[in-house]
């Protein structure tokens, strides 16, 4: 699972894994959350 946050996070922000790795457990599922809800969005308004 920790892959999985660190290369989603890393891909979209272009951050260097040892940063996000960095990053408190709870902050990555935050970033994580937020990216989906992005590229949620951006589905929504191409599906036209």
């Amino acid at each position: 699972m920790i892959y999985e946050e660190v290369a989603f996070i890393a891909y979209h922000f272009h951050w260097p894994p040892e940063t996000v790795l960095d990053l408190e457990h709870a902050d990555r599922r935050r970033w994580v959350a937020e990216i989906s809800a992005i590229n949620e969005r951006m589905n929504e308004g191409s599906a036209t």
